[in-house]
């Protein structure tokens, strides 16, 4: 039994149940009712049932009603005047998360250096409001709360990391974590290896802290695997994926849409088919981010009419759906169907976004639907879909106009950018010179590609080629010396082939 003291200390009694040797009937159950619970206690360990003092409801009033950042200079003036508003971590936490929420940090921050003591979870707050605010390193405020003398606990260092984007600090933090006592915590652990996965050069510490746990668990898993997927490593990620499912640990639902994301970069569709068949065959309900994920991974993988029968399905689509089943058939050639898909994007009443007419453009692009295109470009441009066009729609009108042959519109359209044109848009327009046999035009965009990057040999093997197809093959010869002599070698070219 339990004999609680008056000094706060506990003192196990003797009883002849410890080391009897003999198995025991289990213990009763405690009783349910909090007045018994809590009868025998002594006062001090009694929880409190004494209503709150009229000040700190009013406050709490101002504070969870204020709606603009000049009320809350008055609230942190009435906290500091006041003990008992300035003992109470309810109304402090509030008035820190309401500073967040107006995006007005000033107030917290000051009443947060006037403070005396303040409570883990007082700073843990102070942590969720300074979120938003990137910019605002939150590790002054964390050496100022050790300093006083006051512990973290194990929700401290998530929200601590998510507001740190420097690896040195995240370094740092993780050090403190160590010290702390907290480096087996599963929430601590899988906070790190987001961050570490996120703001590091590169994932070798998140892999060396991935590999030194025991047993990840799935979070730990997608955190990998949407790391390698981010940095374009969509080998490593299948990878990741598959050891996870060796390792019998059960994906969720956030696994399966990073997994997707991989299978539809890699064109895994083997893969991917497998996914959807594990989703259909746990019963899970296919809602518009999953279902996203496999219209998108069935579109780039080349198997279209399977990504249409899945968003049939769907009970709820937003901007995203649409554009992965009309960037599909803009990859699949199909402009006439991604035109009518686009047209019934508009029925429906979902507002295009800047990535929906890349698509529609492409698609014009590859059926070339010249005066379509046209026209859908001139209504960016008048704001119809209340953007501004940025260098990819620029770059899908160059490429529609230059594979048409309207190479004087295509040169129009480049010089008209309100946006650097850079190599992508001249190679682009390039293309289409070359399939029109425009040896001239060809000359003058290899002239700028050359000018936008001086060290790329490819450039210069273009510049002489066009030069001996027009006879000039002293000027050719020059420019293959002048490679030599500059140290410039083209890479030899290669082709990827997939076998059965």
């Amino acid at each position: 039994m339990l004999i609680f003291l008056p000094s706060k200390r506990v003192i196990w009694a003797k009883s002849p149940l410890l080391n009897s040797g003999r198995a025991h009937a289990p213990c009763p159950k405690p009783p349910r009712t909090t007045a018994v619970m809590t009868a025998g206690l002594p006062p001090p360990y009694r929880p409190s049932t004494a209503p709150p003092p009229p000040s700190v409801t009013r406050t709490l009033h101002a504070i969870n009603t204020c709606t603009y950042d000049a009320a809350l200079a008055p609230i942190r003036s009435a906290i500091l005047g006041e003990p008992a508003l300035l003992h109470s971590t309810t109304v402090v936490s509030a008035f820190f998360l309401a500073c967040g929420r107006l995006r007005h940090l000033d107030p917290a921050l000051s009443l947060f250096a006037c403070h005396p003591r303040p409570h883990v979870f007082v700073f843990n707050s102070l942590l969720r409001s300074l979120h938003p605010f990137a910019a605002c390193s939150p590790l002054p405020l964390f050496r100022h709360f050790l300093r006083l003398g006051v512990r973290p606990n194990r929700f401290t260092f998530p929200l601590l990391l998510t507001s740190l984007t420097c690896h040195r600090e995240i370094t740092a933090v993780h050090c403190q974590v160590a010290k702390s006592g907290f480096a087996r915590d599963l929430h601590v652990r899988n906070a790190l290896l987001a961050r570490y996965a996120a703001c590091g050069p590169d994932l070798a510490h998140a892999e060396q802290l991935f590999d030194e746990m025991t047993r990840p668990e799935v979070v730990a898993w997608t955190t990998m695997i949407a790391s390698y997927n981010n940095r374009g490593l969509t080998f490593h990620a299948l990878a990741t994926f598959r050891r996870m499912l060796a390792a019998s640990v059960a994906p969720n639902r956030v696994t399966m849409v990073t997994a997707l994301g991989a299978c539809a970069a890699h064109c895994a569709v083997d893969t991917g088919i497998w996914i959807h068949e594990y989703v259909q065959k746990q019963g899970w309900e296919v809602d518009v981010v999953l279902g996203t994920a496999l219209v998108d991974m069935y579109g780039k993988c080349g198997l279209v009419s399977d990504g249409m029968q899945v968003f049939s399905e769907m009970a709820k689509r937003n901007v995203y759906t649409w554009n992965s089943i009309i960037g599909a058939l803009a990859l699949a050639h199909d402009g006439t169907t991604a035109l009518q898909w686009f047209s019934r994007m508009q029925a429906d009443g979902i507002q295009p976004d800047a990535v929906t007419l890349i698509c529609v453009l492409c698609a014009c692009a590859h059926a070339g639907f010249v005066d379509i295109g046209r026209k859908i470009f001139n209504l960016v441009i008048q704001g119809k879909y209340g953007f501004q066009p940025d260098i990819k729609h620029f770059g899908c009108m160059v490429d529609l106009l230059s594979r048409s042959g309207h190479l004087d519109d295509a040169f129009r359209v480049v010089e008209r950018m309100p946006s650097h044109r850079n190599a992508v848009i001249w190679g682009l327009l390039l293309r289409g010179c070359m399939a029109c046999g425009d040896p001239w035009l060809s000359e003058h965009v290899t002239m700028r590609l050359v000018e936008l990057e001086p060290e790329n040999a490819s450039h210069y093997v273009l510049l002489s080629n066009l030069y001996a197809e027009t006879g000039r093959w002293q000027e050719a010869q020059e420019i293959l010396e002048w490679m030599k002599k500059k140290g410039l070698r083209k890479d030899a070219g290669w082709s990827l082939r997939m076998l059965e």
